[in-house]
């Protein structure tokens, strides 16, 4: 009876690694050709992954923005850094804030943590917010720079 099951054992791991597919050749590395992975394809983390940086002005041009769209990952925690680099004042605003779980926002060092989300951020002067949050609803959110959105300062956030 013993050589019968390691008899069906040897069929069956035979059977397996002989179906096309099934089995990868040793000379046979798939991550040669891969392709970036696209924001929708990634994985959900524990730790949180970081936004690129959005500025807000420059030092020649006080309505331009580094970036305009962004794209997140349902699900997943953020960090994100919003800077004012010109020397007018801003107000950022967003509704992307009232879909996310607000974990905090960090000001030279200093934490808000708050139970709800923030009407807007406003800067009065140049420096960094980081707001550290984890998203919760897919969709598409704008994002704005109110009295400025006509003139470029504008964009939108895609949670997929």
């Amino acid at each position: 009876m013993q050589e019968y099951r390691t008899f069906t054992l040897a069929v069956l791991v035979g059977t397996a690694l002989s179906v096309p597919g099934f089995a990868q050749d040793a000379g046979d590395n798939d991550d040669d050709d891969a392709a970036p992975v696209p924001a929708a394809a990634e994985k959900v983390t524990r730790a949180s992954k970081d936004v690129p940086e959005l500025v807000l002005g420059s030092a020649t041009d006080s309505f331009t923005v580094n970036q305009k769209d962004f794209e997140l990952i349902a699900g997943q925690g953020y960090r994100w850094k919003i800077t004012s680099a010109a020397g007018l004042e801003y107000k950022f605003a967003t509704d992307l804030f009232r879909n996310v779980w607000m974990n905090q926002i960090v000001i030279n060092d200093l934490e808000v943590h708050m139970n709800g989300a923030p009407a807007w951020l406003e800067f009065d002067s140049e420096g960094t917010m980081q707001v550290q949050f984890t998203t919760i609803r897919p969709g598409t959110y704008t994002w704005s720079v109110p009295d400025l959105g006509d003139k470029g300062m504008k964009g939108m956030i895609t949670i997929k």
